[in-house]
């Protein structure tokens, strides 16, 4: 296989990986607006806030895993 022919998908990949790396600084910086206390919702419990946290930290990171490992195997 020709090497041009996998250099977008390397672009691509690079550049996703790039930007959610971006993200997750956003997300660092923006944790307490994100994931604080909600005075619309007095019934949510820390518990409730921490799983969402959880699922919003799995997610980026299977995200980033995945990009990451396609810029690296696409070399």
């Amino acid at each position: 296989m020709q090497k041009n022919a996998l250099l977008g998908l390397q672009l691509i990949s690079a550049a996703l990986f790039i930007l959610l790396l971006f993200v997750g600084v956003w997300i660092l910086k923006n944790h307490q607006r994100l994931f604080g206390v909600d005075p619309d919702i007095p019934s949510e419990s820390s518990g409730a806030r921490n799983y969402n946290k959880l699922q919003i930290i799995a997610l980026w990171l299977h995200a980033l895993l995945l990009t990451g490992s396609f810029a690296l195997l696409l070399h």
